[in-house]
């Protein structure tokens, strides 16, 4: 087990925290819109007509093994074998060339790293995507040792087990701990978890996200900045 940064501890709301959890896609990366066109393509390809922004809303935050799980539901059997494996290569391709970080990420680990605070990704998103999308924004090397993927666990979000796993492996305490997410599912999974959510609202309304568990919510992650202290 990882052991959480020495700090002076992370204050959010008047309560002490020992580190945050990021989601990924969406969170550190923008990539959610360029999987969505992928994914949307490709449904439309086999037969369910799919926009990216019905693909946003349909699948934003799910596992992959729940994607497909969904798609069966809507065509009313299993799709084409070959789905996932040109998903994975299409998107791959478009990821590497197009994806950036989220506006204000960057800001925001910096000053983490300066404050010597613990942090760490939680994603449901393979270990190969993240690769891809945090290596081709530069902020890979950020979260060595410090990646988490849904393979790890049992239960994909928004079960909390990904998130408890995290937070194993890096030394915080569920109770004390802080996550960034994007979707509701995402929140749900935290909130079960036992941590605290603060919702980023760049896809989802701040009212779904609260509904879903956040304890607060940001427009702009630089806001996340004033709110957190050490």
């Amino acid at each position: 087990m990882t052991t959480a940064s020495t700090n002076a501890g992370l204050v959010f709301d008047g309560a002490r925290y020992d580190g945050i959890l990021f989601d990924c896609d969406g969170v550190l990366v923008d990539s959610e819109r360029i999987t969505s066109r992928v994914w949307a393509g490709l449904l439309t390809e086999i037969g369910l007509p799919t926009t990216t922004e019905q693909s946003l809303a349909t699948y934003l935050g799910n596992s992959m093994a729940r994607c497909l799980e969904i798609v069966t539901e809507q065509l009313g059997h299993t799709p084409p074998d070959t789905l996932l494996p040109r998903f994975y290569a299409d998107v791959k391709v478009a990821l590497a060339s197009e994806v950036e970080p989220v506006r204000g990420i960057v800001d925001v680990l910096d000053a983490l790293d300066a404050a010597g605070i613990g942090y760490g990704v939680a994603s449901n998103g393979e270990h190969e995507k993240m690769q891809t999308t945090l290596g081709t924004t530069g902020l890979l090397a950020r979260f060595e040792k410090r990646r988490f993927s849904a393979v790890d666990v049992a239960r994909p979000k928004p079960a909390p087990d990904l998130f408890l796993h995290a937070a194993n492996m890096l030394g915080f305490n569920p109770a004390r701990t802080i996550v960034v997410e994007d979707s509701p599912l995402g929140v749900l999974g935290a909130f079960t978890a036992g941590m605290t959510v603060i919702g980023y609202a760049e896809l989802v309304s701040p009212e779904r996200l609260m509904a879903a568990g956040a304890a607060h919510t940001v427009h702009d992650l630089r806001e996340l900045l004033s709110l957190i202290s050490h």
